[in-house]
């Protein structure tokens, strides 16, 4: 794989930090602002909106831009949003920042999704975006654990003064290593933006980014509450979350290196084994989250079997969008993030019921059984094609 790949996911993986990394600091952030925790969520929910409506809207933008240029432009205001969120006192200015810092991770990424099969022989496009997004699986691994920590013992602050630190040598790194040329210069001339959009009216095009939405939305609606399981069904310190949170992000590492050995050639075998494999293990871990090392395993097993499916789908997304150049990565960011956004809405609301913390879990089941129930039949239309062939 090229340098510039990794380079990509250096920031990546800064941005992943950012975006998770709240779950741990929404108490403090909320006592300092004297704003309740809830309000204090609503700093989540407009990443990720910003997420969903950037996606699109930046990619539309930054088509004709130099590809180095803009992914160079994305990263400064990213972090430029985070530093003036880390020094602000108002917080109208904070929930602002984050709306700022989704925008520039919106255009960032869908500009780096498409920059990165430019990179890589066409074939070899599962492979190109699983080096992407084990900038987020990393995240999950070390960055949101490493921000928590950070922030317990010097502030939330500092947190963010560190995610803004980050995105200096990935920075660095693209202007230096990454090449030059407009994102519109991928196919030959160039094709309209008309043209690109209307690869949306494609049902295998709506199809895949349905599917690609609903999984990650199982993802998330459990790894959003994994610490009330942690605490209050297993019943471990709170020390034990972060264990946890590394465990899934471990996984998910293990899942999108392996899934992007195979989605590109194989995806039908990602499909049909990790599918129902995935299926089992929510429920699975519902019901034996109360037993610790059930917890780890499972948590583990997930992790790797959410992210295998997820950038699988995502993969798919890139294919059947080959007639869309510069806009395929944001049509990819935005079925990534409605599925980060709905699903911890969805999860929420089950935690006022009978089910209680376990409830998040059982909705990632039943999302995971609606994609299948869709997937299924339609298997084979799924995962027919490798790059441009798919487009009709």
């Amino acid at each position: 794989m090229p340098l510039p790949l990794y380079l990509l996911a250096l920031a990546v993986f800064a941005m992943g930090t950012s975006e998770f990394m709240l779950v741990g600091l929404l108490p403090d952030i909320a006592g300092e602002f004297d704003v309740t925790v809830g309000t204090a969520g609503l700093l989540t929910s407009a990443f990720a909106i910003g997420m969903i409506v950037g996606a699109p809207l930046v990619a539309a933008l930054a088509r004709d831009w130099p590809r180095r240029s803009s992914l160079l432009t994305f990263v400064l205001a990213f972090a430029a949003a985070h530093a003036v969120g880390a020094v602000t006192s108002s917080f109208p200015v904070l929930f602002a920042t984050r709306v700022v810092a989704a925008l520039a991770n919106a255009g960032f990424l869908a500009v780096a999704l498409t920059a990165a099969a430019t990179l890589v022989p066409p074939d070899r496009k599962g492979r190109a975006l699983a080096v992407l997004l084990s900038g987020t699986t990393t995240a999950t691994i070390a960055g949101v654990p490493g921000g928590s920590m950070l922030g317990t013992l010097l502030g939330w602050r500092a947190t963010f003064w560190a995610v803004a630190a980050l995105c200096l040598p990935a920075a660095l790194g693209i202007l230096k290593g990454m090449p030059t040329g407009r994102v519109k210069d991928v196919a030959t001339g160039g094709p309209a933006l008309r043209t690109e959009l209307a690869q949306l009216t494609r049902p295998r095009l709506i199809l895949v980014m349905l599917l690609g939405a609903l999984i990650n939305a199982a993802t998330f609606a459990s790894f959003t509450f994994l610490a009330p399981v942690v605490t209050g069904t297993a019943g471990l310190d709170a020390w034990w979350i972060s264990v946890v949170l590394v465990l899934f992000g471990v996984g998910s590492f293990v899942g999108v290196t392996v899934a992007g050995r195979l989605s590109d050639r194989r995806p039908g075998l990602v499909v049909a084994v990790g599918g129902p494999l995935l299926l089992l293990g929510w429920p699975a871990l519902a019901v034996l989250a109360v037993e610790p090392v059930a917890l780890f395993v499972l948590v583990f097993v997930q992790g790797a079997l959410s992210f295998a499916l997820g950038s699988t789908l995502i993969t798919r997304v890139l294919y059947e969008a080959a007639g869309a150049p510069t806009m395929a990565g944001s049509y990819a960011t935005a079925a990534l993030n409605v599925g980060a956004a709905a699903g911890p809405l969805i999860a929420a609301a089950t935690l006022d019921t009978a089910a209680g913390n376990l409830g998040p879990l059982w909705t990632s089941g039943l999302l995971v059984a609606v994609g299948l129930l869709i997937m299924c039949p339609l298997r084979t239309v799924i995962t027919a094609g490798r790059s441009v062939d798919v487009v009709e």
